[in-house]
């Protein structure tokens, strides 16, 4: 339970990051405790999406993970966040991810941010 917290904690400021630096990543809401709560509620479901759909399409994308040497990992980040933000919409959580290389762009800041906090943060594993 703490190591999911944990992440989504990570989650939730990698993408703040990502939102500050990109101006095609949007968060809205009336306030900023209503901002701060739009933003966990898309760290959840971000988490929730790279735990679901995540690992299914890594499988389908293998060979091209061996012929790309790794490079099709962004690719897939980036999938993962235009999901996220199509899930937000349908669940009307005001968070948008506008076109694909705003989401690639998004994906490297979110994994460079997120590995950090991760290394800083605590888990349960300790």
């Amino acid at each position: 339970m703490m190591n999911f917290l944990v992440k989504t904690i990570a989650n939730a400021g990698a993408l703040a990051v990502a939102i500050w630096l990109l101006d095609k990543i949007t968060l809205t809401g009336d306030s900023t405790g209503a901002r701060a709560l739009t933003l966990i509620v898309v760290a959840l479901i971000f988490g929730l999406v790279n735990i679901l759909v995540k690992p299914v399409v890594q499988i389908l994308t293998f060979p091209l993970f061996i012929l790309t040497l790794g490079l099709i990992t962004l690719i897939v980040n980036a999938l993962m966040l235009l999901l996220t933000s199509w899930v937000a919409d349908l669940l009307d959580v005001g968070f948008h991810v506008e076109g694909f290389w705003t989401a690639v762009l998004g994906a490297l800041i979110i994994s460079i941010v997120s590995w950090a906090l991760n290394v800083v943060l605590p888990d349960d594993k300790s």
